[in-house]
């Protein structure tokens, strides 16, 4: 049964998990959502050869009884923040999960190490895969916004540094940060969105969600348009080389006026920021993480082996912001 007023949370225990599920609990507050909450966990396989035993049963039960005992404290987290939750365990690859059941909700939201890398690259991590595939938009929350948010609350510096780091352990619950960094009584705030737009339906897309969450957080919202003039790379990189760069900046401003008007137009009072800079769009929303508190991008998600993959501009934002990012991709357009 469709949930659209339901924020589906992936936890697992970590840290990561842990602060996206703190900032799904400040926007269901905000919007009067409830959330649900899934752990997953998967049954190891081994071939008989590779066996010296030949063959060995594996039991679930305690598998099952160790995502029991992560929801069981996620829920106790939310819960006491103020938040309606409902919880569930499933069987099976985590990204896999969450895709299917983002078909019911109206938003999922996830955290991330951000370790960058290649690991970070592979399709098959959650935080890589859902925001690709998910029926709904996504929210990827990132371990290192968790000292950004600490800041916002007044905690020590000392009590934020030790958080920005690379967490000890590769998982599992000795991925822990201080109860100040992310105790329920001082939940995530968002008060500067950044959307990226660039004309297409996608953007427009974005933009339009980029509007729902400024006007849930009472936030500044900025539309930026980046257009790669100086660089000679890009999509400009066949013009003449003596174009009038001031004029094509010029152009791609009007461009984004009409549109940013028309969706003013459409929420009386919205009042939206209008920024064109030199650069790619990559580049620009990456930079522009590092001082706000949410970046919203559309992904045009291509058919064949390329839709596997997010597009290359919310694929680098995602693996590169500091701040939490919500993904509008091309499911999500296509199911309204």
């Amino acid at each position: 049964m469709s949930q659209p007023d339901v924020v589906l949370v992936g936890v697992d225990g970590s840290a990561a998990s842990t602060h996206a599920l703190d900032w799904a609990v400040a926007w269901a507050d905000r919007v009067g959502w409830s959330l649900h909450l899934v752990s997953s966990y998967t049954l190891p396989s081994f071939t008989a050869a590779s066996l010296d035993g030949g063959y060995a049963a594996f039991d679930d039960t305690s598998m099952a009884e160790g995502a029991k005992a992560v929801l069981h404290e996620a829920e106790e987290r939310a819960v006491a923040a103020g938040a309606r939750v409902t919880t569930s365990v499933a069987t099976g690859d985590a990204a896999g999960v969450l895709v299917e059941l983002s078909a019911d909700h109206g938003l999922a939201v996830v955290g991330t190490r951000g370790r960058g890398g290649f690991t970070e690259r592979l399709l098959g991590t959650v935080s890589s895969a859902l925001p690709a595939h998910a029926h709904c938009p996504v929210v990827v929350v990132p371990l290192s916004s968790a000292k950004r948010d600490m800041w916002h609350r007044g905690v020590p510096d000392e009590a934020a540094d030790a958080t920005a780091g690379e967490p000890r352990t590769a998982v599992g619950h000795d991925d822990v940060l201080p109860a100040e960094a992310v105790g329920p009584g001082g939940r995530p705030e968002v008060r500067r969105i950044v959307v990226g737009v660039d004309g297409s339906p996608q953007a427009e897309a974005a933009l339009t969600k980029a509007i729902e969450q400024a006007q849930a957080w009472d936030a500044e919202l900025s539309a930026v348009a980046g257009v790669p003039v100086g660089s000679g790379a890009g999509l400009l990189a066949w013009l003449p080389s003596n174009i009038d760069h001031e004029q094509v900046l010029a152009d791609v401003a009007a461009g984004l006026d009409a549109i940013v008007d028309k969706h003013e137009a459409l929420h009386p009072g919205m009042r939206i920021r209008r920024i064109v800079l030199d650069g790619s769009g990559a580049e620009l929303l990456t930079e522009f993480s590092t001082a706000a508190d949410l970046i919203v991008v559309g992904s045009r998600g291509r058919g064949g082996f390329r839709g596997l993959l997010l597009g290359s501009t919310s694929q680098a934002v995602l693996h590169h912001s500091a701040c939490p990012v919500l993904v509008v991709n091309r499911h999500c357009q296509d199911e309204g």
